[in-house]
């Protein structure tokens, strides 16, 4: 099983205090003879529509050495990981998490937004500092 991303504490926290219940951790995606791991498996109650929402949540802090080949990494890892659980649990929703500082460098100008749009991806927007998600990317 892979390191956890040094994030990954402060990602379950922020969830747990947005209402999800982490099932997983990490959150094993078995497909064909490869498994993978998603840093975090969690579930949310929807009242209104009595059912559940489900989610895998990649963890990513991008403290390589470049942060635009830690986003090609993450990008990849994400292909992987959607493709997969598409295949195997459609209705769990896959999400990359990333601190509010990274976002904003990556992700505010036409250069990550494109990216964003061009493969679906999907963000939660952690505040490190305060240990809440500050923004859904849906």
């Amino acid at each position: 099983m892979p390191a956890k991303d040094f994030l990954h504490d402060i990602v379950k926290t922020a969830l747990i205090r947005d209402g999800w219940v982490i099932t997983d951790d990490p959150y094993t995606v078995a497909f064909g003879a490869r498994r993978v791991y998603v840093d975090l498996g969690a579930e949310r109650l929807l009242a209104a529509e009595k059912g559940q929402q489900k989610i895998a949540v990649e963890v990513k802090s991008f403290v390589g050495l470049s942060h635009i080949y830690e986003l090609e990494k993450a990008i990849g890892q994400y292909a992987v990981y959607k493709s997969w659980l598409a295949r195997t649990e459609p209705e769990r929703i896959l999400y990359i998490a990333l601190d509010v500082e990274i976002f904003d460098e990556l992700f505010q100008d036409i250069s990550g937004q494109v990216l964003l749009e061009d493969y679906a991806i999907k963000l939660i927007v952690v505040d490190a500092e305060l240990l809440e998600v500050s923004k859904w990317i849906n």
